[in-house]
């Protein structure tokens, strides 16, 4: 329950480091996915050999799924990240179960009881107060960061990831192979946007050693030990207690933040969070029989 939300947090103070190393985003995500396949190959490649006829039988969605969660959710992410605090990162993604109530009542049109309207809306006001930073004139002139609304195209993508996860799941897998097979997706995905961006801007200094101190940690940390650790604690507590723990991320990376980027989080952080918290935890309250 704790170490789960600390390595996803990880990724969120290293992908503000890697501004300071010069290391261009949308190549930072690409390599930590690429990097993180390598890594899984040997053990997992066999497997996913056995299975090709089913994966490439799926691979539409397979590509739907990876280029949400592991390229909208991630890239646009990381372009964030040099432009805003890692503590407002943290606290916008902390408001994506209310886009997944959004996205199903506006798409599939679920019902939408008032208890779970009025957390989303909570939630969303939550997010406001983070991108204005307090600053009620802001909301009026929607004056926000140009990093922060990165993010929300990011926090929109990881929910778009969990609703078609849902709705468009994919045939029983082992839990490697998925993930194999979804991170392999996502360096497909972005391979060509890395491209252009090396092609329109700076590309990576392949003789700092920082550039493979950050690939090596992000493949490694919340690539694979968040995501091996998350799945452990869904079959230990089950989805929902699970999901519960990825509410401490932004705690984590406040925490993180101040002593290792010197980002001291402000009352509006902790405003923000305090209500896209409660309204979460209205919109997950079941409606009494």
């Amino acid at each position: 329950m704790l170490v789960t939300p600390a390595l996803f947090a990880a990724n969120l103070i290293v992908a503000r480091w890697a501004e300071s190393a010069a290391i261009p985003p949308v190549f930072l995500a690409f390599g930590r996915w690429a990097l993180a396949f390598l890594i899984l190959l040997p053990t997992v490649g066999p497997r996913m050999w056995a299975l090709r006829r089913t994966l490439l039988a799926n691979w539409p969605r397979i590509l739907l799924l990876s280029g949400l969660g592991m390229g909208v959710a991630v890239a646009p992410q990381y372009i964030g990240a040099r432009h805003t605090a890692a503590a407002n990162v943290a606290i916008i993604f902390a408001a994506c179960p209310a886009l997944v109530t959004l996205i199903e009542t506006l798409v599939w049109k679920a019902p939408l009881a008032r208890k779970q309207a009025g957390g989303m809306l909570l939630a969303i006001l939550g997010v406001f107060i983070v991108l204005s930073r307090g600053d009620v004139t802001a909301l009026g002139q929607l004056q926000f960061g140009q990093g922060d609304l990165w993010v929300v195209l990011a926090a929109c993508g990881w929910a778009l990831y969990t609703v078609f996860n849902k709705r468009v799941p994919l045939p029983p897998l082992p839990s490697t192979v998925k993930l194999a097979s979804l991170i392999a997706g996502g360096a497909l995905v972005l391979a060509p946007f890395a491209a252009l961006e090396a092609w329109n801007g700076p590309t990576p200094d392949f003789g700092d050693a920082r550039l493979y101190a950050a690939l090596g940690f992000l493949a490694v940390v919340p690539s694979l030990g968040a995501y091996f650790c998350f799945d452990r604690l869904v079959s230990l507590t089950g989805p929902a207690r699970a999901s519960m723990a990825l509410y401490l991320i932004p705690l984590f990376a406040t925490l993180a933040a101040w002593p290792l980027l010197g980002e001291a989080p402000h009352l509006y952080h902790l405003a923000g969070f305090s209500v896209i918290l409660g309204g979460v935890a209205l919109a997950g309250m079941r409606r009494k029989r």
